[in-house]
């Protein structure tokens, strides 16, 4: 494990140092910047709060969970605001985060299916593109928000077979800083907790299995509650991770959307729409966005459909014309990411089925086939960006091992099967 994790840390920083060698420095402590992660953090660091996620002030903010703006101001604070000093940190963090992925989904591994599953999807992972681009490329909540999965994933499966409350306050614990670091892992929440408690009856008797649950969800809902708090002290709305539903799903279901994000109408590129964001404020804005946009989604049903199969093809290719942009692309990187979502996209489907069909590791079907079957979903209805799918690339990735394990299997290859107790 410790050897895989040191691969994966090399070819994540080997990137990275090619990459900035061949770009000014001065563009890297100010272009990876300029989005409201970023924005915000620089707001906390000169002491004005959670607020103007457009580096102007536009007061306070929902538009994203506490947790990585908070990350980025501390660097902030430490290494100067938008220096080529803090980029190296929180590139250094991502690539740290993405790394140590790595374990979770080791351990992941081998429960469900042994020693030789669990050290195939550790390799694949420490060597995937998205793995080591992604990093260096985007200083969002990203590669955290990657290691918060694959452990999420991890833990669950290991609950499954735990009684102990103090494990369960862990699992609380673990859920309640994944949601203030990435709201969009709610959509796991309900699947994997029901997972989880459809196990707990099954060992319990009477209505005791009910404790271990709730015991759980309690701790969560304790984890997310003054940040509640505070947007509803802030807003008087009720906003439990973040606002900005409504401007992702207008961006992405308009009359100017046509195979691409529209970034040309995101508020913090577009100076009208950034006026009516002041204007208006932050959740009278979201709430008029969320009806324009499911007022055209529900005017034009033809047109959703196309759209909703574009974002699916360009969640697992990465672009809407997968075969048209890696004949025109000019360098052999970039046509290795497109081979490589291909191959990762038949991985999850075929690792799905794989773990369906055999009766040992049925039982850990549903909670793996949950991360790539429901957590996009949401982007297949809004926008689909390349970083997007990235929190769930570790389990993508082993269920792809588990699907290459099946198949070396089926040819007579033996493979150790050495599980977790």
């Amino acid at each position: 494990m410790p050897l895989i994790v040191l691969v994966a840390l090399g070819v994540r920083f080997a990137y990275a140092w090619e990459q900035q060698r061949s770009t000014l420095h001065w563009a890297l402590s100010s272009v990876p910047f300029l989005y409201e992660p970023a924005n915000i953090a620089h707001s906390l660091a000169v002491g004005k709060g959670f607020s103007s996620p457009f580096h102007q002030d536009t007061g306070p903010t929902a538009w994203d969970t506490p947790v990585y703006p908070l990350i980025l101001a501390g660097i902030f604070r430490i290494f100067g605001t938008f220096t080529f000093s803090a980029f190296v940190v929180a590139v250094s963090l991502n690539i740290l985060c993405s790394a140590l992925a790595c374990v979770p989904i080791f351990f992941a591994g081998k429960r469900i299916a042994g020693i030789g599953v669990a050290a195939g999807a550790a390799w694949l992972w420490a060597i995937f593109p998205n793995g080591f681009i992604i990093p260096f490329q985007w200083i969002f909540d990203t590669s955290l928000s990657a290691l918060l999965a694959a452990t999420i994933l991890c833990a669950t499966l290991k609950l499954a077979r735990s009684n102990r409350a103090r494990d369960w306050c862990a699992y609380g614990l673990l859920w309640g800083f994944a949601l203030m670091t990435n709201g969009t892992l709610a959509g796991l929440l309900p699947f994997l907790f029901g997972w989880l408690a459809h196990r707990a009856r099954g060992g319990s008797s009477g209505q005791r299995w009910l404790a271990r649950p709730a015991l759980a969800v309690g701790i969560l809902v304790l984890c997310c509650v003054p940040w509640t708090v505070r947007n509803y002290v802030v807003f008087h709305s009720f906003v439990p991770l973040r606002s900005v539903l409504g401007v992702q799903l207008w961006l992405g279901n308009n009359d100017q959307y046509v195979d691409r994000f529209p970034g040309w109408l995101h508020p913090v590129d577009n100076s009208a729409e950034r006026a009516k964001y002041v204007h208006m404020g932050e959740i009278a804005y979201m709430h008029d966005k969320l009806h324009q946009a499911i007022h055209w989604m529900l005017s034009h049903p033809r047109r959703e459909l196309g759209l909703f199969a574009q974002r699916f093809t360009a969640t697992w290719l990465g672009t809407t014309h997968p075969w048209r942009d890696f004949r025109s692309s000019p360098g052999l990187l970039v046509r290795a990411v497109f081979v490589s979502n291909f191959l990762a996209a038949l991985g999850a489907l075929a690792g799905i089925m794989a773990l369906y069909q055999d009766r040992r590791t049925r039982v850990y079907a549903f909670p793996v086939a949950v991360f790539p079957i429901v957590f996009p979903f949401a982007f297949y209805l809004s926008q689909a960006l390349f970083r997007y799918r990235y929190p769930i690339d570790p389990v993508v990735i082993l269920l792809t091992a588990v699907a290459a394990h099946a198949l070396l299997r089926r040819f007579g290859f033996a493979i150790p099967r050495e599980t977790a107790v």
